[in-house]
């Protein structure tokens, strides 16, 4: 048997063994005859290319039948080693192939963004000055006089003809808004551009974040970072300016009175004309009759704010005086605020904070052991508004900061240097103290404006609510004419009057039968008709109107299987008596603005189609638009490295860091623009790596 033979028949029997691929080539013998010597293979051009690249080896192996799995092994083994220890060096190259990548793409792409930007700002800058050929109109520099006060009226203003937008809505309806807080930059953002002549009038000219207003407080945020320019947000309605008080409304006449003040100090006086007026001029804060509100600090605008930052950081500066004694640092280490509602409990959070955070790293650490927060809340528990359990956790929060919570404690004077509170006590009894106080900030509440008192009085027995003007449920203000005036916003309440509308509901009941509505009696399905009816006319009586034959067999009182009419009015009473005025917050009047606006962009589609069906006045608001219903979206509070959330209907939590994120999500989101929202996450930033700004200026 020849010894190559032999050889691969022990390969074979070794195979059915399963050895190591590697083994059986070395079993192979060595080819000991020159490459010369062995046979040349013929060429064929008609071969297929396959089978002219077929190796030796292969032949060879197909020649004595073996299988090419024996050739596979081998082959495999062989680079077995390498391909482990080539592995791991060729994975840690592509890893690194690939990070050098990204951050080369990274690198570009910033420095294309740089580029870019650079590129973008050079394109801002002006070299020669604009010049215009200006067009104004004669009545707007030399205004007509008349009105009750024969006063300049405004009826056309120097920047009517500035562009094209604007001489497209000269000849529309008058929208005048007074105010430029929640309610009404809600309108302008949802107005069509097209449809009026938007007038905004307002002694500010900028829209401010209130919500964020107690962060700017304490130099967590910037102040800029809060406000909006308003004629930024009117050019998106091609709107119109007016920086000046109203001072009061001629309703008969359609004209506003406006005052400005000059620099020598004189009042001067004039008209602004209107088709529909918006009253949204916000609020001021409750004094409740408390004495010595001139030694307290208010938190409603950004004067507000710079003087409260100012006041803080003044104490702290004069605690550090090596003339200040013991006595006199503590007191004015000793803030005091008053108001356990929203403001007051996050004023008082990042007063904290600051104190507890930054105080430390830039001013002697005595401060820090001698100062004291306190928050005087007349109800027994803080955020009394909120669920009960978001409350007790905001409480137990502050116990841990060390921030004295008084409860059940009412103010009665604030002077210089100290507040003088009463507080109940658990058997009834009210004990009288006194607080050293270095700062005392007052948060207790709304009360009206100067213009909205003089209104009321004027409309008088068609406003009867002390504390705001009031409007039905299309937020039309009582006592003027419909369709003319509305009111938005803290400056105004809803009335809740359901009973006082019964002959309205029962008239189209009465006229079908032919019967006065005092003799009517009403089954079981002319109630349901009715309650229909109230649902449609005050959605906030949804609620209560869920059970329609409960509540029809509980005022059935003489079971006849019939409601009369004084069984009808009580019902409607016991309505009236769970319903609840809706809250004085910004959401509240962002969602008021949104209303109106939308419901001023279907009248003015409608409008062309009214005056074809010659319908010129009436309850058009009612026709064209549906009545007001507030949506509670929830309340949330920041009360120290820590926010709480109640969203109603028993659903509330609280939570650490997590929830302060998701509370400046909330907020942030909310931001009137894009500038705004760049600026607030620039603040935060910059609170986090350089800490709080705590200079005076």
């Amino acid at each position: 048997m020849p010894p190559t033979t032999s050889a691969l028949m022990r390969l074979t029997r070794a195979s059915r063994q399963t050895p190591s691929p590697a083994s059986l080539l070395k079993a192979l013998p060595p080819c000991r005859q020159p490459l010369a010597a062995l046979p040349q293979r013929r060429a064929f051009t008609n071969v297929p290319q396959r089978s002219r690249t077929r190796t030796p080896l292969t032949n060879f192996f197909n020649a004595h039948g073996l299988p090419k799995s024996t050739l596979v092994r081998a082959a495999s083994s062989s680079t077995a080693t390498t391909t482990t220890t080539s592995k791991p060096k060729s994975r840690l190259l592509w890893l690194a192939y690939r990070g050098a990548a990204w951050l080369g793409g990274g690198i570009i792409f910033v420095g294309l963004g740089i580029v870019g930007f650079f590129i973008y700002d050079a394109s801002t800058y002006k070299e020669h000055p604009d010049q215009f050929e200006i067009h104004v109109s004669e009545l707007a520099l030399n205004p007509r006089r008349g009105g009750p006060k024969n006063l300049p009226i405004a009826d056309v203003l120097i920047d009517d003809l500035d562009t094209e937008g604007m001489k497209s809505t000269k000849d529309k309806p008058k929208l005048v808004i007074l105010g430029g807080g929640w309610g009404g930059v809600a309108m302008l953002k949802e107005l069509n551009p097209d449809d009026y002549h938007v007038t905004v009038i307002s002694p500010t000219n900028y829209f401010l974040f209130t919500p964020m207003l107690p962060s700017a407080t304490v130099g967590t945020l910037e102040l800029r970072s809060l406000v909006e320019p308003v004629r930024r947000i009117l050019a998106r309605v091609n709107g119109h300016f007016i920086r000046a008080c109203a001072e009061d409304v001629e309703f008969s006449h359609k004209l506003i009175e406006c005052s400005d003040t000059d620099e020598a100090g004189n009042t001067r006086r004039f008209y602004v004309p209107y088709d529909k007026l918006v009253i949204a001029v916000g609020s001021t804060t409750n004094p409740h009759g408390v004495k010595g509100l001139e030694n307290a600090h208010f938190l409603k605008d950004i004067s507000d704010a710079r003087k409260v930052r100012n006041q803080v950081m003044l104490n702290l500066e004069k605690a550090c005086l090596p003339t200040t004694s013991d006595d006199e640092r503590k007191r004015l280490l000793s803030f005091v605020v008053s108001g356990g509602g929203p403001t007051g409990v996050e004023f008082a959070a990042e007063l904290f904070d600051m104190l507890n955070e930054d105080l430390t790293q830039h001013f002697p650490k005595l401060l820090r052991n001698e100062i004291s927060v306190h928050l005087i809340q007349s109800r027994s528990h803080i955020l009394n508004t909120y669920d009960e359990t978001v409350s007790k956790y905001a409480e137990e929060h502050f116990a841990r900061d060390q921030v004295d919570v008084l409860t059940n404690s009412r103010v009665k004077e604030v002077l210089p240097d100290k507040i003088i509170f009463t507080q109940k006590q658990p058997d009834g009894s009210l004990v009288t103290k006194e607080l050293p106080m270095g700062f005392c900030l007052w948060s207790t509440g709304v009360a009206q404006t100067d213009l909205c008192k003089r209104l009321s009085a004027k409309l008088g027995p068609s406003q009867t609510n002390r504390h705001a003007l009031e409007t039905d449920t299309h937020l039309r203000l009582n006592g003027t004419p419909l369709g003319d005036v509305y009111a938005i916003g803290d400056c105004s309440t809803v009335q809740n009057n359901v009973a006082d509308h019964i002959m309205t509901f029962l008239r189209g009941l009465a006229f079908k039968r032919g019967k006065d509505p005092e003799t009517l009696e009403l089954h079981f399905t002319d109630w349901r008709d009715v309650a229909n009816d109230v649902r449609r006319r005050f959605p906030q009586a949804v609620g209560h109107l869920k059970r329609l034959d409960k509540l029809f067999e509980q005022f059935d009182k003489d079971q006849s299987g019939t409601l009369n009419f004084g069984e009808l009015r009580e019902l409607l009473k016991q309505i009236d008596s769970k319903l609840t005025s809706l809250p004085a917050t910004a959401q509240r009047a962002h969602q008021q603005g949104q209303y109106l606006a939308h419901k001023f962009n279907k009248m003015a589609r409608t409008s062309e189609g009214l005056r074809a069906n010659q319908v010129f006045d009436g309850d058009i608001d009612a026709v064209v638009y549906r009545a007001f219903e507030y949506r509670h979206l929830g309340s949330l509070a920041y009360i120290g490295n820590s926010a709480v959330f109640d969203w109603g209907q028993g659903w509330s939590f609280a939570g650490g860091l997590w929830a302060v994120y998701m509370w400046r999500s909330v907020y942030f989101a909310q931001s009137v623009s894009l500038r705004t929202r760049i600026l607030l996450a620039m603040d935060w930033a910059k609170r986090g790596l350089f800490g709080r700004d705590l200079m005076t200026y």
